[in-house]
């Protein structure tokens, strides 16, 4: 498939999904945003495709939303059906919103932020599972100082990464921070170099789909973020389930057999 705002290439088992609107800070758009949707679809039902990889080309990974589309927006449209995908029966309902789909993604999510996170490139940011910055990433919610509030969910999502107090002032204050801040907080899990940070990421993601059972993330990916909705005897009572049934997998057998061989596994998934 051609794409418009975005670039997808898949290289040793990790799909790579590119911001393309370097000349705007990859600025988000409703082309953009059906781009992305498809792309993570599309990785997530390739057999092929062990990890993803959400980036941004050139400087920024996405300073926001594009104003000239804001512009037109008409007030009652972002409620409007057609944000939505179909609804899928297998999913919580609550990963099936216009953003929070990232959720119900049975593999790693990592957010390489490159640069400039603000606005909804922030929210994006937060869908992901891991993210890595770089040491010249800055970050603002934006929201409060465009006359918006908290947007698709931030306002559930940022509060469980960064902490109440945290998520209440960078979302009332929408004030800039930097990657080292955002390091300290939680918001992002590792801060590199920036010349380093492409490095650093593909050899994580690399790990995750060498040596990690696909099966094995997706289960465990699918368990943290039920949680929330759980009480500890429901999260034990899934877990032994869980546990039950990945005996009974070729993974589980091929992840003894190789520690006890002492050489790399050998995933399939199964």
């Amino acid at each position: 498939m051609s794409y418009k705002d975005i670039l997808y290439a898949v290289d040793k088992r990790i799909a790579t999904i590119t911001l393309n609107r370097p000349d705007r800070l990859n600025a988000w758009t409703p082309v953009m945003e059906q781009e992305v949707r498809t792309a993570m679809e599309t990785a997530a039902k390739d057999d092929g495709v062990r990890v993803i990889v959400l980036t941004g080309a050139g400087r920024g990974f996405c300073a926001g939303a594009d104003m000239d589309a804001l512009k037109g927006l008409d007030p009652d449209d972002i409620k409007s059906n057609r944000w939505m995908a179909p609804h899928d029966m297998d999913r919580r309902p609550d990963w099936q919103a216009r953003y929070s789909y990232y959720p119900a993604i049975p593999k790693p999510v990592i957010g390489m932020l490159n640069g400039a996170t603000a606005g909804i490139g922030f929210v994006h940011a937060l869908y992901c599972d891991v993210r890595f910055a770089a040491d010249t990433a800055v970050f603002t919610t934006a929201f409060s100082r465009r006359g918006l509030i908290a947007e698709h969910g931030i306002s559930w999502m940022l509060p469980r990464i960064v902490g109440h107090a945290n998520a209440l002032d960078l979302l009332m204050s929408a004030r800039r921070f930097d990657a080292s801040e955002a390091f300290r907080m939680g918001l992002v899990n590792r801060v590199c170099p920036a010349d380093k940070l492409r490095d650093e990421t593909y050899a994580y993601a690399l790990e995750l789909a060498d040596f990690v059972s696909p099966r094995s993330i997706g289960v465990i990916k699918r368990q943290l973020y039920d949680v929330p909705f759980q009480t500890l005897a429901e999260a034990t009572i899934d877990a032994n389930r869980e546990m039950s049934a990945a005996f009974r997998t070729t993974d589980f057998r091929e992840g003894v057999a190789s520690y006890m061989e002492k050489r790399p596994p050998r995933f399939t998934g199964a």
